[in-house]
């Protein structure tokens, strides 16, 4: 399990050159006028992580796995996207299916590269795909309440937890605050994640900028900064138009290129983790001669479900996981000098997976 994550913006932002950069294509057509992108591209990275590497030189893996990470390219979005200006509507509904926004924003000042509203202002560009989102939450929570009618009539429980949200909801959005600003309880989020309000999705905002600012920054960027921070949001600084330079080169060479604008990694290390700390995501292990893999789950799961990732049956069938933590493992030089001594525990149903982890499931099948 990686994560599906959308990025969008408002038209010349820079989230096509972002996407080519990630995906290390030329799949997404970059140019210089608003929809150049119609339909949604879609494109899968492997998500870097230098342990998974270190953890198949011990086991002398044939093959490394990592775990992917999906970006969908969504078109730009304009005033009036909630009521179908532009292609509003198709790109809402993209929208709706991802995990998270990476929401691109201009933070770059270009003469040749024309600006939708003709002014390079990020925090009204965040603002009006925000308001533009909320809008179109508006309109699908009023058509969801009108159709609960009749069930809250019947007295159907979920239905009553529906509309209950449903107003929650609606009372934040009318009062300007989008709908991942209400509070839900533990016992109500999986009625709340059905509702699938675009307004909730989690924000990574990426600041783009010019090759100059790439490695600190600028003052559109450190404004966006701010915002991200009072939202609880999170923010990257990134040049796109490097990042595309980069995902062209060998890496040897991109390792010399990045040194020489002052850059310790690409982007895209920055963005995924800035995606894995917003949804709540950690990496486990799994680690053998044939093969060294990694696995998404989310931050508290518990080794059954942990196991299910792998496959139902895992799940279905757990007995208890044979677990050693990744520093152990490096230090002790492996499974066996993790046995000897007496790091590898033997954990049952309840035990909660820790990020690094790596893990043997025994199960009935």
């Amino acid at each position: 399990m990686g994560f599906k994550t959308g990025i969008v913006g408002l038209p010349n932002v820079g989230k096509s050159t972002l996407f080519n950069a990630l995906t290390r294509t030329a799949a997404a057509q970059a140019a210089n006028f608003p929809f150049c992108t119609i339909e949604p591209n879609v494109g899968e990275v492997s998500v870097p992580d230098d342990r998974l590497d270190k953890l198949a030189a011990i086991a002398q893996s044939k093959s490394i796995i990592p775990t992917r990470m999906t970006f969908v390219d969504i078109a730009g979005l304009v005033k009036g996207a909630s009521q179908g200006e532009g292609l509003g509507n198709q790109f809402l509904a993209n929208i709706r299916e991802c995990d998270a926004i990476i929401h691109v924003l201009r933070c770059f000042e270009d003469d040749d590269v024309t600006h939708v509203d003709g002014r390079v202002n990020p925090i009204e560009d965040a603002a009006t795909i925000e308001t533009e989102l909320m809008l179109a939450d508006l309109e699908s929570i009023d058509k969801r309440i009108a159709g609960l009618v009749r069930k809250l009539k019947g007295g159907d429980k979920d239905a009553v937890l529906s509309n209950e949200l449903l107003h929650r909801a609606k009372v934040a959005i009318e009062a300007g605050e989008p709908a991942r600003t209400v509070e839900v309880a533990e016992d109500e989020k999986k009625a709340w994640d059905m509702l699938q309000l675009l307004s909730t999705k989690p924000v990574v905002y990426v600041c783009n900028v010019d090759e100059e600012n790439a490695a600190d920054g600028n003052a559109h960027s450190a404004a966006v900064a701010k915002m991200a921070a009072e939202q609880g949001a999170a923010s990257v600084v990134v040049s796109a138009a490097i990042e595309e330079e980069i995902s062209q080169l060998d890496e040897e060479e991109a390792v010399m290129f990045l040194d020489e604008l002052g850059l310790t990694e690409p982007g895209l290390n920055r963005v995924i983790r800035a995606g894995y700390e917003l949804l709540k995501l950690q990496t486990y292990f799994t680690v053998g001669p044939k093969e060294a893999r990694a696995w998404t789950v989310a931050v508290g799961t518990h080794a059954p479900q942990a196991a299910g990732v792998i496959h139902g049956d895992f799940e279905r069938a757990f007995i208890r996981a044979e677990t050693i933590a990744y520093d152990d493992y490096i230090t002790l030089n492996g499974e066996q000098g993790a046995k000897e001594a007496g790091k590898m525990r033997a954990e049952g149903k309840s035990y909660v997976v820790q990020d690094g982890d790596v893990l043997h499931f025994l199960h009935n099948g």
